[in-house]
């Protein structure tokens, strides 16, 4: 039987960006006999009932929805003379599937996610200000928006900033509460921009 923690998450894994520094698309690179994608997915339905790929392409990952817990959502470009959303836009597109007061929000280039942390940390949500529409990791710049926990009302949120012109995650969370994640291990952050980064995760077998 699924633990309440459990029962009350859903997670969101934004793909399909366009992987520039990278040269080709992040999400399908392999580790042994998975992709990055898979990874983070597995990793993901370890601490929540559903999880949803949220991609512009969704016919290039239609093999990751085989998993029964594993939705795609197609996402809508904004601007028609765009590749890909930013990903807020993604987020905000995604939370439409959402049933659960909390969301798990994950990039697809998280090769070294912890999902025991995350478990850990999931089992805290309900002990959290009510005013507050996140839990995030924080780094010397801001937040870490795609690591993190986030209340599933916030749509309405992200909806108005939207509408204003708005598209970065730092600016729409300055203006709300945060909470900080106060992660143990934070080598579960590195997120693969460049060849080199994902040299060194080949390097380091994860």
């Amino acid at each position: 039987m699924l633990s309440k923690e459990k029962q009350s998450l859903t997670a969101i894994v934004l793909a399909g960006g366009q992987s520039s520094r990278m040269g080709q698309d992040k999400a399908l690179l392999t580790i042994g006999n998975q992709s990055l994608l898979s990874y983070v997915c597995n990793v993901a339905q370890e601490s929540a009932n559903w999880v949803y790929i949220v991609a512009p392409w969704v016919k290039k990952y239609h093999h990751f929805a085989e998993h029964s817990s594993v939705s795609l959502v197609q996402e809508s470009l904004i601007d028609p003379k765009a590749q890909s959303n930013c990903p807020l836009v993604g987020f905000y597109q995604g939370l439409e599937q959402v049933k659960t007061e909390w969301v798990l929000l994950l990039a697809c280039d998280l090769p070294r996610l912890n999902s025991h942390e995350i478990k850990r940390w999931s089992e805290s949500l309900n002990d959290l200000p009510q005013d507050a529409i996140a839990l995030l990791p924080r780094h010397a710049k801001g937040w870490e928006p795609l690591c993190g926990f986030y209340r599933s009302n916030c749509r309405a949120s992200i909806q108005k900033y939207l509408e204003q012109g708005g598209r970065a995650f730092q600016p729409w969370l300055r203006e709300n509460r945060v909470v900080e994640w106060e992660i143990c291990d934070r080598n579960m952050l590195f997120n693969c921009n460049t060849k080199d980064d994902w040299l060194e995760v080949k390097e380091n077998k994860l």
